[in-house]
């Protein structure tokens, strides 16, 4: 009898969720008794009960859970969209865009020349051109969940975080793009099978993701000096929150640019920006802690069990901290930024997650695959990079928030 009540309760997703905020609070506390972030308690609290280690979260509802994650990563665009003030975007834009730029073009080069680098070692796996090409445009993303997160748990402001928030969003706007066009043309250069459908999906979802979320920001913000109370406030983003993030999955959108059009429009409206964020700062804690350990719920430490696996995913990381940091540097020298940006910004760019799990699951489902399943040294190449990828994530969402932590403290000491 105790064994099937047991059973009921564990695939029930209610009950499943309330279980997996008590011990990611729980994991959450451990990790900060040992001066660890409390994002990567919730990250092993996931980790210690996913389908791949303890099996206390089964592969179904697993997969249930994906529409919370969505709707985490709505909030967490909403607040980084809302930083795109006009006084902002006046007084930093250009600097944004110019580190952004050569972060990206930096990263890019030096990982795919190490990727190169890193093929002549190992004579059993294809690691160079034109996989090398997958790999650095999937180095180029950052992973903007760590750092919202960590910077309203350290309650930072200032110029610093600013362009962190610019940098990451611009940025991640812009690899989309980018993979689209490269997985394009990485496939047509393996196996010539036509998949220039991916390129013009992408170009498409960021148009419509943008035009969705802007577009539905209008209402608000016209109506908003008529909303008085902040309660009420909080039921109406939220709501709008939720909205844009269903319309968005049913149109195959990305939530997170839906949600970040939506914050960059309505912080437009005069007085907004404060009050849409003070609004949702007591209901955004639990989001943000169930986001990162259903993050843990979806990492493989299988990965760790090939040995050639380990050591180009190792490379593979260390390439990737180099080119992200020195890259970043780089573009904040450019601007003639202060010490404090410059020293500081890069280390924030480390966090790897989301988008890049995202790449991982269009090069697995892409019906291009199929296409090349007649080529089996193809398919067996792919899936190694793919395992790469899983692996940088796996230690990336752990030792990010570590970095980021006291990066944000240093960076933000010259503000």
């Amino acid at each position: 009898m105790m064994w099937e009540v047991k059973h009921m309760l564990s695939d029930h997703p209610l009950y499943l969720v309330g279980l997996l905020l008590l011990f990611g609070y729980i994991m959450g506390k451990l990790a900060m008794l040992v001066r660890l972030p409390e994002i990567t308690g919730f990250i092993v609290a996931g980790l210690l009960v996913n389908p791949y280690t303890t099996q206390i979260v089964s592969p179904d509802m697993n997969s249930q859970l994906y529409l919370l994650k969505e709707t985490a990563i709505g909030f967490l665009a909403l607040t980084i969209g809302a930083e795109f003030s006009r006084g902002k975007i006046r007084r930093i834009g250009a600097d944004v865009s110019v580190i952004t730029l050569v972060s990206l073009v930096g990263t890019f080069s030096i990982v795919m020349l190490g990727c190169w680098v890193l093929d002549l070692f190992y004579d059993n796996v294809d690691f160079g051109h034109p996989y090398a090409i997958l790999l650095a445009v999937i180095a180029c993303a950052t992973a903007p969940a760590v750092i919202v997160a960590e910077v309203h748990h350290l309650r930072a402001r200032g110029k610093f975080v600013d362009y962190l928030f610019g940098v990451t969003a611009l940025s991640d706007a812009i690899i989309v793009i980018v993979f689209g066009i490269s997985f394009t043309f990485v496939i047509n250069m393996l196996g010539d099978v036509g998949s220039y459908s991916i390129m013009q999906d992408s170009v498409r979802e960021i148009l419509l993701a943008f035009a969705v979320g802007g577009i539905s920001a209008l209402p608000l913000g016209v109506f908003l000096p008529r909303i008085s109370g902040r309660h009420e406030l909080m039921i109406i983003v939220i709501g709008y929150v939720l909205s844009a993030t269903g319309v968005a999955l049913a149109l195959s959108l990305s939530p997170l640019l839906t949600n970040m059009s939506l914050g960059i429009v309505l912080v437009q409206f005069p007085g907004s920006r404060q009050r849409v964020v003070h609004s949702l700062e007591a209901f955004t804690p639990p989001i943000y802690a169930l986001f990162f350990v259903l993050a843990g719920l979806q990492i493989n430490p299988r990965v760790f069990t090939s040995f050639g696996i380990l050591g180009l995913g190792l490379g593979y990381i260390v390439l990737r901290g180099f080119a992200k940091y020195g890259s970043t540097w780089l573009g904040c020298w450019l601007r003639q930024l202060p010490p404090n940006m410059r020293n500081h910004l890069g280390t924030c760019m480390l966090s790897k997650g989301g988008i890049a799990l995202g790449f991982v699951l269009l090069i697995r489902t892409s019906p291009a695959m199929e296409a090349l399943s007649t080529r089996p040294e193809t398919i067996a190449n792919l899936r190694t990079i793919v395992n790469v990828v899983l692996m940088s994530i796996f230690l990336n969402e752990l030792l990010s928030p570590i970095f980021l932590r006291y990066a944000v403290a240093r960076g933000c000491e010259g503000n």
